[in-house]
């Protein structure tokens, strides 16, 4: 049997992602239905897995299906884990990803490289209305913050994201290298994980 599970994003472009991720499984990935009229959700949790299990709740209540959400964001050591949940509208709930970025910038001009360590955090949730199960993974790709933004690739704060071990922003990498070592790459592994388990029998 090939289980239905609705991806709660209008990016196309995580759909297919995701999609390719579980390709090997007996599940049949997609995004919301584009004729129902669904409410905007609110993200208004005090943490990633929070707000992931709003969106996915909320779904499987309207849609009455098996609903993947995600949220994510980057948390900066020295700034307590700002941005965080408000990653999105660091600067504004209208911000440009590089406004987001700059100001981020600003906050740390002063502070010491050894002291920028951050990670993109990612925490997907899972909610089944028929089973009434839920469950989250949660994704972690370290990093550093760096003065100046690198690479034209990716998206939000990829370009001032250094990672050591490659010796490259998050957005000098190609989307293969990003998708094998980025926070959501990693959730999504721990997820494919359990739902190996649960429908590949």
């Amino acid at each position: 049997m090939c289980e239905k599970i609705i991806v709660a994003s209008s990016n196309q472009g995580k759909i297919r992602e995701i999609k390719q991720f579980f390709a090997d499984l007996p599940l049949e990935i997609m995004g919301p239905p584009q004729a129902e009229n669904l409410s905007e959700v609110i993200e208004d949790g005090a943490t990633f897995a929070e707000n992931a299990l709003k969106k996915a709740r909320t779904r499987a209540q309207e849609l009455n299906e098996i609903i993947m959400a995600d949220d994510s964001g980057l948390v900066v050591d020295y700034l307590n884990g700002a941005p965080g949940i408000y990653s999105a509208r660091y600067a504004g709930s209208n911000a440009t990803d590089q406004e987001n970025y700059q100001k981020l910038l600003k906050k740390l001009e002063d502070v010491p490289t050894e002291e920028k360590t951050a990670a993109f955090v990612s925490v997907i949730a899972v909610v089944d209305p028929f089973s009434e199960e839920e469950l989250t993974v949660q994704g972690i790709c370290p990093g550093m913050i760096i003065d100046q933004p690198r690479g034209n690739n990716g998206f939000g704060y990829d370009p001032v994201f250094f990672l050591p071990e490659k010796n490259k922003t998050m957005a000098e990498l190609s989307a293969d290298e990003k998708n094998q070592i980025s926070h959501r790459a990693k959730a999504l592994e721990k997820l494919k994980g359990i739902l190996l388990g649960r429908y590949s029998e």
